[in-house]
């Protein structure tokens, strides 16, 4: 009985093994971010248009399926100079494959704000992130995603005030 256990076991490690493929790639991206405010600011809140890069991981656990993770720069926030909120920022998505050329995926992600200059920001934030993603060829991609803000950036100790990031953004990349 334990022989076949390890025998079961062995053959379930090896097959995983062989079907899990690692890629890694560049992107880049525009963005179209606001940011919502409650209560609702006096001042004319307008969006901002900026840009992210960076690189990813993705681990491929079945044929149609996968976990990426990232790391990228993001221009947030809104129009104002006093407003504007750039992060070293983390998602991690569950990546599900539509046929072979389209792929959505959902999850978590987690942002540290980059600059010191302005006070009155909350230094970690927490967002969800989802997306969709073409292969134009087996290495070349374009994708849209939306970034919802969960957390407060505001510092809550400064002001009464919370607002939110919401981002679109428009990307391009490559698989290596």
């Amino acid at each position: 009985m334990k022989s076949l256990l390890l025998t079961l076991l062995f053959i379930t490690v090896t097959t995983l093994s062989f079907s899990q493929e690692v890629s890694y790639g560049v992107r880049g991206g525009l963005n179209v971010s606001n940011l919502d405010f409650d209560p609702d600011p006096t001042f004319n809140n307008q969006h901002r248009n900026g840009f992210a890069f960076g690189g990813f991981v993705d681990y491929g656990v079945s044929d149609n399926f996968s976990i990426q993770a990232e790391i990228q720069y993001s221009a947030e926030g809104g129009k104002a100079d006093e407003l504007r909120a750039d992060y070293i920022q983390l998602p991690i998505m569950a990546r599900f494959g539509l046929g072979d050329k389209f792929t959505v995926g959902i999850g978590p992600m987690a942002s540290l704000k980059t600059w010191e200059e302005r006070d009155g920001f909350a230094t970690f934030t927490f967002s969800g992130v989802g997306g969709l993603e073409y292969m134009i060829t087996d290495e070349l991609f374009v994708d849209a995603r939306v970034h919802y803000g969960l957390s407060n950036i505001l510092d809550k100790d400064l002001t009464d005030v919370e607002a939110q990031n919401t981002t679109f953004q428009f990307g391009f990349g490559i698989r290596i």
